[in-house]
This record gives structure tokens, sequence and C-alpha cells, in this order.
């Protein structure tokens, strides 16, 4: 089947006792059992039945599962939030000693883990710039756990070279894991491209107008040490996805490609008509073809671009100026809800982070990052206009 009929057409791991088309919620903590062996049997993972909602649900199971068929996955694994799936992911390969190989221009909250948070537990973060092989090679050593990518960061949107970085991080015995949440998963296999591991905010695309939160990890090649340990993590640290979202996720999962297909194109038309306005310094898409990262991108996404857009003002003030006079986008954190929405990344996302640290980071005081939503962009359009107008 193609892509939007599988995202459909996915059949439950057991029958429905009444025949549903939408994957019940399974709304119970335990499950019993026919006899002590069955029992046994599922608690040791001997047999795929569930046994505890904390690490395995039905309604869970089908959301992975469907995820499953749709990227061709070995495993994948949901949770509580992408940076859920980020910081499980990362435990289960990582240990004290160990280091781990990425880059300054991360989202704020994936720079902290890795910065502050993962170097109490002893395990380092290396940071260099992801687009220069050289620099990554000079980076890795016989610690290195693996090498961390965003696939378009957020805000920058610099686009790094998958297969560039799989080389060199299978060369030197480690592995490649990607944030792929700025491009849906269903547009592009990152397995075919190197990744080994991929994670996903599912907050964003997949849950369809901002209605849950939740993450998954998507495992290709990383081997079985990371399948246990993974186990270990799910059940140990008790961040595993509940079913309410996992059951409203896999609706999105049903729209996805429609809901995406309207947002990216809105996006594009939506870039080439702020570069119209004086008052916008600079509009950054990796759809522009004059954007540095567009035709690798094109490469890599098999040419689409996402739906985030970024535009530099004046200064700070300006940028404030512009969010209080928004009347219909909102002025909100986020990525890909049905709503057009707008921040100011540098006192929100980054707010925490000194002037240096924001220097380091190419993080821009004068940056707006726009999130495109399903409205029309006439609408979206003038009411950027108008809020740019002294």
């Amino acid at each position: 089947m193609k892509t939007k009929t599988k995202a459909i057409h996915s059949l439950y791991q057991s029958k429905d006792a009444y025949g549903a088309l939408a994957m019940p919620v399974y709304h119970t903590d335990a499950y019993e059992f026919e006899n002590a062996e069955i029992m046994s049997d599922a608690f040791c993972s001997r047999v795929p039945l569930p046994d505890y909602s904390r690490v395995t649900n039905p309604t869970v199971i089908y959301f992975e599962k469907k995820i499953r068929e749709l990227t061709g996955a070995r495993h994948v694994h949901a949770l509580t939030s992408g940076m859920a799936a980020i910081c499980n992911s990362l435990l289960a390969i990582c240990g004290s000693g160990s280091n781990i190989v990425t880059s300054n221009h991360l989202f704020g909250n994936t720079w902290l883990l890795f910065s502050k948070t993962f170097a109490r537990y002893g395990i380092e973060a290396r940071f260099c710039d992801l687009c220069d092989i050289e620099a990554v090679k000079a980076s890795i050593d016989g610690k290195t756990a693996c090498v961390y990518a965003e696939i378009i960061s957020n805000p920058l949107q610099e686009v790094v070279d998958l297969k560039a970085l799989s080389d060199v991080a299978h060369e030197r015995g480690c592995l490649l894991l990607a944030d792929t949440t700025m491009i849906p998963f269903t547009r592009f296999n990152a397995g075919q491209l190197g990744v080994d591991l991929e994670l996903v905010s599912t907050t964003k695309y997949v849950s369809g107008g901002a209605s849950t939160i939740g993450g998954v990890a998507i495992d290709y090649s990383c081997g079985n040490d990371y399948e246990e340990r993974m186990q270990e993590m799910m059940l140990n640290f008790g961040a595993y996805m509940t079913p309410h979202v996992a059951y409203m996720q896999t609706l999105g999962l049903e729209n996805l490609e429609a809901r995406y297909s309207l947002e990216s194109a809105n996006t594009m038309e939506l870039a080439e008509r702020l570069r119209t306005l004086p008052a916008i310094r600079e509009v950054n898409y990796t759809g522009l073809k004059d954007n540095p990262f567009h035709e690798l991108a094109c490469r890599q996404f098999n040419d689409t671009y996402g739906a985030m857009i970024c535009i530099e003002l004046e200064s700070r003030q300006k940028c404030f100026d512009f969010l209080n006079r928004l009347k219909l986008v909102k002025r909100a954190t986020n990525l890909f809800d049905n709503r057009t929405l707008a921040i100011h990344p540098a006192s929100t996302i980054f707010g925490n982070f000194s002037k240096q640290q924001l220097h380091d980071l190419d993080v821009s005081e004068n940056c707006i990052r726009l999130s495109v939503g399903l409205e029309d962009m006439d609408d979206v359009f003038e009411d950027i206009r108008q809020a740019l107008t002294d």
C-alpha cells in the first residue's frame, strides 16, 4: 500500500471484539491472564501481550505498530514527549564516560539536556560544526557513543548532510541519531540516509491541532543492545505514552498527509510573499531557491521543506512590537499547529541563556519564528503586514 493508505489501513494486533474501525482507548492499568504460564510469558516478553500499562498498552502498541509500518523501522517506542524520547534513547545508548558529538545549533532544551543535565551523569557533549565533516571526524574518539543532529535546526534552519554524517559515524563505530521533527517521517526515509535512530516530537505534525504531547524513538539499526536497554528505560523511568494520547495521535497519523500538504504549500507561499515587506530584513526558509541549504534539503527530503519560517527584523524591540500587534497569528510556542504561531526565540526558548551563550549558539535577538498553519494565507499575510506597520 502507498503511504497515505497505509496511514489509515493498518491491522490491529488483535481483532477487536466489536469490529471498531478506530482502535479503542484501553484506559486500564492491568490485564487478566488465562493462566500463570501465560502471565509469566507476558511479563518476561516471551509473548506479545500487554502486562501493565506503564510499559505496554494495546492502544499505544497499535500506534507504535502503525509508525513501524510507515517507516520500515525495526522497533518504535512511544513516549510522553519529544524530550522524553531524546533523553531515554540517549541514556540507553550512552554511559558514564562516553560522549556525544553534536551541534551548537540545537533546540534550547536539547542543548541544556546535553550540556548541563547529562554532564552531571558523566556524559560529555562535544559541540562542533556538523556541516564540517572534518570537524566531526576530529571530535569522535573511542568513547563516542553517537553523533546527534537535528535535520533542520530550530530556529536557525541549518541542514546537515545525513549521509555524510552516517558514513563518518559508522566508520568510527558509533551511531547516528537524528531529530527529524521538522519533516514528517512519511515524506522521507531517514533509515535509507544512514540514520540509526530517528527521534520525533509527535506533539508537532502527528498530533494535529496541538491536541496532545508525545514523542517516538524510531529504531532502524541500533542493534539488540539498544532494544534491551530501551526496554529497561521504559520499565524503570516510566515515560511510556498514555493510551489517550496514542489514540489521538493515531487519528493524527491518518490525516497527516492532508494537513502537511497544505501547511507546506502555505509556508512556501508565505515565505515568498514576506520578501515583499520592507520591514523584514531576511526571510529564512529552506524552500527558497537561494537559501544556502535549499539543494541539500531538496535532495534529502524529497522536495519538501517543512512549515517553519524565520524572519529577521530591525531589533529586539521591533520583534516585541510586531508580536504585540498581531491579531490573527497566535503568540505561542509549539510548531505545526493548525493555527499559525509566532514566537521570539531569544527571549523565550532561549530566554534564560546569557548574551554570550546566545552569541555562541548564533541565536539572533532580531529573529521571529513562524509556524505556518492551515489558514488562508491572504489572511495571515495581511495580519503580518499590519503588525509590521509602525
